[in-house]
């Protein structure tokens, strides 16, 4: 096979590039999924709303000879779904169902779903998954007969209303637990007058809310490291929340937000965790792309090293014929509030890994607090401090006494803190500490000595 990859420009085939119909209506064309499967490569579009906002998208397929077709059975719809079901061996993607011999069969109850998420399923992994909708609609779907049963509705089992209703976007299953997110977010949320995110699991019996703040991406390798991860953030940094098979808890750990691009639900499209590399995890949150190990020893995770920072807006990425492809959502339409764009489209990326050091350099800000109540003597949560270059921290005491402020550093990445040093600040007043050339550590954390408000911003430049 002499097959060639098409002309590219900085590795974007303009070729393979998504895109809708002028419509009307119109609004975006994400590549909402993208799924290698038995030597081709599987591309499920979304828009906005289906009925509403957009027509033109679909399923389209490369093959190894990179020729793409439009699949005669995609329909227009807003999916963002992938999985391999592996017991029977076909691939769920958006409302489709694809056998190893790219025969495909579409669920006709799901195509007016907006798909963000499909997970083993807790009793019967070999022939049922859960399907997970935007507007937090829960279904149980048979691989085999394609019989669905909507099991929960869960703007009202998790009480999240929000955009039409909310806003989830993954689901997941691993260690006896169906993980979710919705990444409900707006200015209320910013200014503490609601809360509408969330993260939480089900155990087969029970919901039990674990996070009321925005998630948008839930994944882990299953049982290699016992681990799962799940991105978020709040007004004061980005987010990974962890879980750790070996003491069955949830850890939360701070990373720098590279961009305040993020910062609203519609925004977040769709910033996600997936196995690309062997048996390790890659991860892009918030302009910011990540490495990470799925092992957690003594229960702690370590070694979570930044790569570098973006522009684009990341819906999907994989491996496909030894590359490494990202899928964009690109410019769109915004329903009539961008006037300079009539055909939404969006540019598929192939390079490799590496190539990832190429982009921005890695910098953010964002830290323990913002403005928030502080309880002395308890430690902050973690926050990221490796793998950047000048660090300055910046603190502020809200509160009508001096408070003195411990900073810990844990220089091996295993829970370990070490008092680095102590900023004492005066009532009512801010106070800047500039860290010195080329100090790093794996995590640096804080401690007030007295309750008070406070806030606390690492700037990485």
């Amino acid at each position: 096979m002499n097959a060639k990859l098409p002309p590219n420009v900085s590795g974007v085939v303009p070729s393979f590039a998504q895109v809708a119909d002028f419509g009307p209506p119109r609004s975006e064309i994400g590549i909402g999924c993208l799924m290698p499967w038995q030597r081709k490569l599987y591309i499920v579009n979304y828009s906005s709303h289906r009925k509403e906002t957009g027509t033109g998208t679909g399923l389209r397929v490369i093959d190894e000879n990179y020729e793409m077709t439009k699949h005669p059975a995609g329909v227009d719809g807003t999916y963002a779904n992938r999985f391999v079901h592996h017991p029977s061996n076909q691939l769920i993607i958006g409302p489709h169902i694809v056998d190893t011999d790219h025969n495909v069969r579409t669920v006709k109850e799901l195509i007016d779903i907006r798909l963000c998420g499909t997970a083993s399923h807790l009793t019967d992994p070999k022939n049922l998954v859960y399907m997970l909708g935007m507007e937090g609609e829960l279904f149980e779907l048979n691989v085999h007969t394609l019989e669905t049963k909507l099991l929960f509705d869960l703007t009202k089992t998790l009480e999240t209303p929000g955009e039409g209703s909310c806003h989830y976007k993954d689901c997941y299953t691993a260690q006896g637990r169906l993980v979710i997110t919705n990444n409900d977010y707006n200015e209320d949320d910013f200014l503490g007058k609601r809360k509408e995110g969330t993260l939480a699991e089900y155990d087969g019996e029970k919901w039990t809310v674990l996070e009321r703040k925005p998630f948008v991406c839930v994944n882990g390798i299953a049982h290699f490291g016992g681990t799962i991860f799940a991105n978020g953030w709040d007004r004061a940094s980005a987010i990974l929340k962890v879980f750790t098979g070996g003491d069955g808890k949830w850890t939360t750990y701070r990373l720098p937000k590279a961009s305040h691009c993020f910062e609203h639900k519609w925004q977040t499209e769709w910033p996600r965790i997936r196995s690309t590399e062997h048996e390790r995890l890659m991860m892009d949150h918030h302009g910011m792309w990540y490495e990470i190990s799925p092992w957690a020893y003594g229960n702690r995770v370590w070694g979570i090293r930044p790569i570098s920072t973006h522009l684009w807006v990341h819906s999907d990425f994989c491996s496909w014929n030894g590359m490494f492809i990202v899928g964009a959502d690109n410019t769109s339409h915004e329903a009539g509030g961008n006037l300079q764009c009539a055909e939404p489209q969006s540019g598929l990326w192939f390079g490799k890994t590496d190539d990832l050091w190429n982009l921005g350099k890695a910098k953010g800000w964002g830290g323990p607090w913002w403005k928030d109540a502080v309880k002395g003597g308890e430690p902050s949560d973690p926050y990221l401090m490796t793998g950047f270059d000048k660090k300055s921290l910046h603190l502020k005491n809200e509160s009508e006494k001096t408070v003195t402020f411990t900073v810990e550093v844990d220089f091996l990445g295993c829970g370990e803190f070490e008092s680095y040093t102590t900023i004492e600040v005066p009532a009512n007043s801010y106070q800047p500490h500039v860290f010195p050339e080329g100090f790093s550590a794996h995590w640096v954390r804080l401690i007030a000595d007295t309750d008070c408000t406070a806030t606390a911003q690492l700037h990485y430049t």
